[in-house]
């Protein structure tokens, strides 16, 4: 034999050490791929290039296309007025809710709608 009884025997410890270790870290992260693939993965709501409306001051409103700085203007004013009566409450939790500002209807909330980032989850949903 090329290894010693000894030798054999701590590789055999190191090899069983190994193998608990990679047991363990499977147990505490698995891995779940879901089948079939989502269309957008779960991070997609949160991309760099969307805003929200809920919290976007004007000069970033004023950035979107067919937004300008009197309706930016305008948005945050109803936001506002919206959170004076509705305490606790999110004025824009999607795109619809757009159209309580003077302005915007549905030609341009549909052209705002891939800019803009909504809650996901909600509890003051009607």
């Amino acid at each position: 034999m090329i290894w010693t009884a000894r030798q054999r025997a701590a590789s055999a410890a190191v090899l069983a050490i190994l193998l608990v270790a990679l047991a363990v870290r499977l147990w505490m992260n698995p891995a779940h791929i879901a089948d079939p693939q989502p269309e957008q993965g779960i991070l997609a709501a949160r991309l760099a290039d969307r805003i929200d409306p809920n919290t976007a001051d004007e000069a970033v409103l004023a950035a979107l296309p067919a937004v300008g700085p009197a309706l930016a203007e305008r948005i945050v004013a109803a936001r506002n007025a919206f959170a004076r009566e509705n305490p606790g409450r999110l004025p824009f939790t999607r795109p619809a809710d757009l159209r309580r500002v003077k302005g915007i209807g549905q030609a341009t909330t549909r052209a705002l709608e891939p800019y803009l980032l909504f809650p996901v989850n909600t509890e003051d949903k009607p």
